[in-house]
């Protein structure tokens, strides 16, 4: 309307606005009849649309029907069965965080020792023994050697590192680790196998990096760690002491969360022409990593643990 009080025609208006011709008689027409009230929106006929949000998440619960032979919903495919737009089923599905496009999982574990393994390692990262040093223990098996077929291009401003999605595989390594939780230090080594030969011979190498010193090991339930050769072993070295971790339990193993770093910051984007080079880079993170260590810290007590790992009770559980 000032555009046009300045004489500006309907079509120039209507270009400058990004309206239709139309448009701009219309809203005129409306000033002339009713001053500004006529520029308000007048009302529509037919009843005002209305979205039932709680339809459209009731039915997002449920199981698609086995004509869409799909798993679950997507917006559209919604949108269309309940015959509302895809924007509004997108609407309701953000007001109470409903995602049917991610899952998740989970483990109950079925250990019937399950309180006692709990208490004793969540005890054992809470109130150490006096005078005596944690050391959590485990190994990550199948590390590949794998070197990319073409040169990685580097980083630059603006571009991320950038590798061929092919690569050559040149065998693989397992490493096996003792993580002292109260330094954050990290005893090691690399081995081309993962048997109970090659775990004991690691036990000796942790025994003689803490000579005369109490230790006190955290382990998973790998039938390797179990082998009668490891319990003789074990048994004619009386300072060293075992405490299980519960069957499905491994992540109470600080050391599975140094797994995690090395695998992050130094092996995945890695690139290896043999094992031996594989092995070396390996060794080289752990140096630098004991020169930065730092503890690690367990905050859970073991009955937050314990209350969050009980299976809950669900209508069709006996399926």
């Amino acid at each position: 309307m000032l555009l046009a009080a300045d004489g500006v025609s309907n079509t120039e208006i209507a270009g400058r606005v990004g309206v239709a011709r139309q448009t701009v008689i219309d809203w005129r027409a409306g000033y002339d009849r009713a001053g500004l009230a006529g520029l308000d929106d007048a009302s529509r006929s037919g009843r005002p649309r209305t979205v039932d949000r709680k339809k459209i998440i009731a039915v997002t619960l449920l199981a698609p029907p086995k004509k869409y032979g799909v798993t679950h919903w997507s917006s559209r495919l919604l949108a269309q069965h309940l015959k509302t737009s895809s924007s509004t089923v997108v609407k309701a599905w953000r007001e109470v965080g409903v995602a049917p496009w991610r899952v998740e999982t989970f483990k109950f574990s079925t250990d019937p020792e399950l309180v006692a393994k709990v208490t004793d390692v969540v005890g054992l990262y809470l109130a150490p023994p006096e005078n005596a040093i944690v050391l959590c223990v485990d190994e990550k098996s199948q590390i590949q050697a794998l070197d990319r077929t073409a040169p990685i291009l580097p980083m630059q401003p603006g571009l991320a590192e950038r590798r061929s999605h092919d690569y050559v595989r040149h065998g693989t390594t397992t490493l096996f680790a003792a993580l002292e939780v109260a330094t954050g230090k990290v005893t090691a080594r690399c081995q081309p196998r993962h048997r109970h030969q090659e775990f004991l011979r690691f036990l000796r190498q942790v025994a003689k990096a803490y000579p005369e010193r109490e230790l006190h090991l955290v382990m998973d339930n790998y039938a390797a760690h179990k082998r009668v050769e490891i319990r003789d072993w074990l048994a004619a070295n009386p300072r060293i002491q075992v405490h299980f971790t519960p069957t499905s339990a491994s992540w109470m193993n600080l050391v599975e969360v140094w797994f995690g770093i090395i695998e992050r910051q130094a092996i995945h984007r890695g690139t290896y022409r043999s094992v031996k080079d594989l092995n070396a880079k390996i060794r080289a993170f752990i140096d630098g990593w004991n020169d930065r260590c730092h503890p690690f810290i367990w905050t859970k007590t073991a009955d937050q643990i314990l209350t969050k790992a009980k299976r809950p009770t669900t209508k069709n559980s006996g399926h």
